[in-house]
């Protein structure tokens, strides 16, 4: 897989799979502790693309994946992860795309919006009122200190209950925990301007996700939005087909 240096040197994974449709790339960045095989291979959302002759780029954000894993929490941050998928678009040449975040990708994915006019459609999912309320992921849910705890204990067994899902996720995957933690530490407030988001907005939202609850103040939040409810929690809407299906029909849009 191709990789590239960052805005600060930094190397990062991506992949491309190029399609036949005149509409502009698909860019997908994932959630925290996952990567590109597991946000979106997986649960079948490249293949689901793909079928539909698009072009689909996606990013292991650094710390994760097959992308450089610094364990020193400086190195991470919402705005620093939106600049590494600004630098993507650099370093491939896009003039325009379609861009897809889910869980942190979403709120990164929000931030790349509101600053960069290559973004001409934007979906998020995994999100709801939390990027209303608190800025970005939901702190009210999970705080950043839960999730460090859960990623850096010695015993899985005296993991707290609010981080258990991300450290069953993180060692399922074999993933990096201190640096995994180092993301989570880094996890700022207040870095998302919904205002400033112009573009068509799709928000997907499980209907039994915690992370995303009241999705449509999060809609009214934004300039121009819908909501599409997907059934399933934070882990498991994704490999809904309803997910794959409206996220196909919306990028497929721009034509």
């Amino acid at each position: 897989m191709p990789t590239f240096a960052s805005f600060d040197e930094l190397t990062l994974n991506y992949s491309v799979w190029e399609g036949t449709s005149d509409a502009p790339p698909v860019v997908l960045q994932h959630g925290f502790a996952a990567d590109t095989n597991a946000n979106w291979m997986g649960p079948g959302v490249v293949k689901a693309l793909r079928a539909a002759g698009l072009t689909v780029i996606s990013l292991d954000a650094r710390g994760h994946g097959r992308s450089a894993k610094p364990h020193d929490e400086a190195s991470y941050g919402e705005d620093t992860m939106a600049r590494d998928v600004q630098a993507l678009f650099d370093e491939l040449g896009l003039k325009e795309v379609s861009l897809v975040g889910y869980s942190m990708g979403a709120v990164i994915a929000l931030a790349v919006a509101g600053r960069d006019s290559r973004v001409r459609r934007l979906a998020i999912g995994g999100v709801g009122s939390g990027v209303v309320d608190c800025g970005g992921i939901d702190t009210r849910v999970v705080t950043r200190e839960a999730i460090s705890t859960a990623l850096l204990a010695d015993d899985p067994a005296t993991v707290p209950a609010a981080g258990a899902v991300f450290r069953a996720l993180a060692d399922s995957l074999g993933a990096d925990r201190k640096a995994l933690a180092a993301v989570a530490s880094a996890i700022q407030a207040q870095v998302v301007d919904l205002g400033s988001i112009r573009v068509p907005v799709l928000v997907l939202a499980g209907d039994t996700d915690p992370l995303a609850t009241e999705p449509e103040r999060l809609v009214a939040a934004l300039p121009d939005a819908r909501l599409q409810l997907i059934p399933g929690d934070h882990l498991t809407a994704v490999m809904a087909p309803e997910f794959s299906r409206t996220l196909v029909t919306f990028a497929g849009e721009c034509l």
